[in-house]
């Protein structure tokens, strides 16, 4: 049973939506902003054609939405080419897409793939499945801070290797790979280079030409856009000239190119492109703001709860990530005493899984600092009143859970 599972059945549902909830999850999702919702309505209903629909205005005019989102795509994240922005169900999609599509297009026995060891699962479980299939998988470590090393990179590129697929920013512990130099060596060895932008795009500078980025990966939800929306940008044309094809997962219309097939959802993309342009413009500002909240809860933690340590680097890291442990503490018991904040321990897609975080193992922390520990996501909405409560209330809980706990310890070994 997860935290909040916990704490939702011993307060009753009708208590738990009573309870004002303080959004610390961002990291998981965000709420769709209200410039990204009035640019989806008039798709809903009024100009709701098909785009694939060529003879008549309804399918013009969704189609020419859709381009013009394209468009805005690409300009944000530097491609060269609007038609290089593949749209997807959101990145989970498009790391399939990249790592499948890639290696089934020059076939999968013998190919080799390169990922790290803090991935997300929609690569890590991808890549598993290709080594079943024959590829030959290499899974990097990381540093205590959560970074891939280029030098292991560098070592683990054979002349059978066709991807490299390492993570823009990590989810846990907000670390920041160095997707510059990793870029350049792809390149130089000739191999396609693939990233998992979903927590990245808006959040941090990113130009996939500047980076030499072959493959990227990006979700909506994660940059205050609507869910069941995605995009995986294609390189065109390598840096040899080549034209880089993937093998589709998905066939029938022949939609984005043959690429992915099926009808495009006009309105989430719309709304995806405005929030993308949104997150971009304003990630200099809103990063700063945020990360000065982050560092504004991360001091009044250390102050009020005390033996607090810090998981993952401290830069650069993710503007709104903090992920913390509390020493003598068990996570998910706490989490259960705060009803009244969207807390969580990991990412939300393994939430569900019983194991340790395999982000917080591959940093080498032991089993007691990985079970007490926190992740906290800031966003565009987080409020400094908000983040003076949060630290309140988990300072609070804390203190009560490790006197609670020494009490069970002292009574278990009573004085002789």
């Amino acid at each position: 049973m997860t935290g909040s599972e916990g704490s939702r059945e011993s307060l009753g549902d009708s208590a738990v939506s009573s309870i004002k909830v303080v959004y610390l999850d961002h990291h998981a999702t965000t709420p769709c902003d209200p410039r990204v919702i009035a640019a989806m309505r008039p798709y809903w209903a009024d100009d709701f054609g098909n785009p694939a629909s060529a003879s008549h205005a309804f399918g013009w005019r969704a189609e020419a939405a859709v381009e013009a989102a394209r468009e805005e795509i690409a300009r944000a994240i530097g491609a060269a080419d609007p038609r290089e922005i593949v749209f997807t169900s959101g990145a989970t999609e498009s790391d399939n897409l990249a790592l499948q599509g890639a290696l089934r297009a020059r076939g999968v026995a013998g190919a080799g793939l390169v990922t790290g060891a803090t991935e997300h699962a929609a690569v890590l479980d991808t890549a598993r499945v290709l080594a079943k299939q024959g590829a030959a998988l290499s899974v990097l470590p990381v540093d205590a801070g959560g970074r891939v090393d280029p030098a292991d990179v560098a070592r683990a590129i054979t002349r059978e290797t066709v991807l490299v697929s390492l993570m823009a920013a990590n989810s846990e512990v907000g670390a920041l790979a160095p997707l510059a130099e990793i870029g350049a060596l792809c390149a130089e060895r000739g191999v396609l280079f693939h990233s998992d932008a979903a927590q990245a795009v808006g959040k941090i500078p990113l130009n996939v030409e500047a980076l030499g980025i072959d493959l990227l990966s990006i979700s909506g939800h994660k940059l205050y856009g609507p869910k069941g929306i995605g995009a995986l940008y294609v390189r065109r044309r390598r840096r040899s000239g080549e034209r880089l094809t993937l093998a589709p997962l998905v066939y029938g219309g022949g939609q984005e190119r043959g690429m992915r097939s099926g009808t495009l959802p006009t309105p989430l993309i719309v709304g995806f492109a405005r929030a993308v342009s949104l997150a971009v413009a304003e990630q200099p500002t809103e990063s700063a703001r945020i990360a000065a909240l982050r560092d504004r809860l991360f001091g009044r933690l250390a102050e009020s709860a005390g033996d607090l340590q810090l998981n993952g680097p401290a830069a650069p890291r993710l503007a709104g990530n903090l992920n913390v442990a509390f020493a003598g503490i068990e996570a998910d018991a706490l989490i259960a005493r705060l009803p009244d904040l969207a807390l969580s321990t990991g990412s939300a897609c393994s939430s569900a899984n019983p194991e340790p975080s395999h982000v917080l193992a591959a940093l080498g922390l032991p089993l007691a600092r990985i079970k007490a520990s926190l992740r906290i996501g800031l966003g565009r909405f987080s409020t400094e009143a908000e983040v003076d409560f949060a630290a309140e209330r988990i300072a609070e809980e804390v203190r009560k859970q490790r006197a609670e706990r020494s009490a069970g310890i002292a009574a278990s070994n009573p004085a002789r």
